[in-house]
């Protein structure tokens, strides 16, 4: 196998971990915050695009941006707690994780837009799988914390 590719006993290894009693508090705490912080950005969403006149593409990266932000208040002092990634550097690496998560908001939230689905069922059903993925992203790789 070459060499950085993830052999099968890492792979194992991983799913293990993701599926473990830490993992499920984890993702239970995460699931709370998440859950905040997306009412949160929904009602900035609908703000921007109702109260503002704003776009809507560029109000919903906006208020995925916010909601993050405030999101990672959150990760930091309460759902990965103990972590022992600095405050500035877990900052950037959440950034670049929510980055991945925009994409995958923006591309769903579009093709559910251009299916003619309103656009607050759309970021709500696009909502859990990058919620899904931006967990992974970090209780992996940016916290430790699994």
């Amino acid at each position: 196998m070459p060499e950085g590719m993830a052999t099968p006993s890492h792979r194992n290894r991983l799913l293990d971990r993701l599926f473990s009693k830490r993992g499920a508090v984890l993702l239970a705490r995460n699931t709370i915050v998440s859950t905040g912080v997306f009412v949160f950005g929904l009602a900035m969403l609908w703000l921007l695009v109702e109260k503002a006149g704003m776009p809507k593409l560029p109000a919903a990266a906006l208020s995925f941006i916010a909601a993050n932000t405030l999101h990672y208040v959150f990760g930091q002092a309460w759902i990965y707690r103990g972590t022992q990634r600095k405050l500035a550097a877990g900052y950037a690496y959440f950034l670049v994780n929510a980055l991945v998560g925009l994409g995958v908001t923006l591309a769903l939230f579009a093709a559910f837009l251009a299916l003619g689905m309103h656009y607050i069922p759309a970021r709500v059903v696009t909502s859990v799988f990058a919620g899904l993925v931006l967990f992974v992203l970090n209780a992996v790789l940016n916290f430790r914390s699994l």
